[in-house]
């Protein structure tokens, strides 16, 4: 991890820490309030299928207001759907990313198999202003946008959605409104114990 801040660093880059993360129709189980020896109860219908995937970029550079961008995809139970995002989905992530943030990338992600694949390192070298370090195994705890999901997922716990497009409407509703909570992403990339040198330049 040091070496991608100190790359970041040396290019002037913006530190962007990728993740995916899902939700299905059953909402997370999350605490609440009721009346004493009255537990509270969430009926979820149970009929239809349908899953939402995210791919999420937490960004962050010296001097700079931090930033989320995500892209979801909506999984309807058809047959032959593609049930997770793709190199093609990744990189076209990325490229959104690199517009809107305008300035090169150093992007940090996990060891999935979409993200070390061949096909993946193709697209990442046709890219000079894209590099990739990879987290070490088992190190969620030093990806910021790990923390985006957690928040994501305490916001809708114990809601029961009508259908797979409602549950899309209520993610994306919940991260615009983290997008713009930068002190939020802030505090997450703090979480991790990770800190961003002051741009001197």
């Amino acid at each position: 991890m040091a070496g991608g801040k100190t790359v970041a660093a040396q290019r002037q880059a913006w530190l962007v820490f990728e993740d995916e993360a899902g939700q299905t129709l059953r909402p997370p189980k999350a605490r609440t309030w009721g009346r004493r020896g009255h537990t509270p109860v969430v009926p979820v219908a149970g009929k239809g299928s349908g899953r939402v995937s995210i791919a999420g970029l937490t960004c962050y550079r010296p001097g700079k207001r931090s930033r989320l961008i995500y892209r979801t995809i909506t999984h309807r139970g058809r047959k032959n759907e593609r049930r997770s995002f793709s190199e093609r989905d990744y990189i076209c992530l990325l490229d959104a990313a690199h517009q809107q943030l305008g300035g090169p990338i150093v992007c940090v992600w996990d060891n999935l198999n979409t993200h070390v694949s061949a096909a993946m390192r193709q697209m990442i070298d046709a890219r000079d202003w894209l590099t990739v370090i990879r987290l070490p195994a088992y190190a969620p705890d030093l990806n910021p946008t790990e923390a985006v999901w957690s928040h994501l997922k305490r916001s809708i716990g114990n809601l029961a959605v009508t259908g797979v497009d409602h549950l899309l409407a209520i993610v994306k509703n919940r991260l615009k409104s983290i997008q713009y909570r930068t002190d939020l992403l802030d505090s997450f990339l703090a979480h991790t114990g990770l800190t961003l040198k002051p741009d001197t330049t």
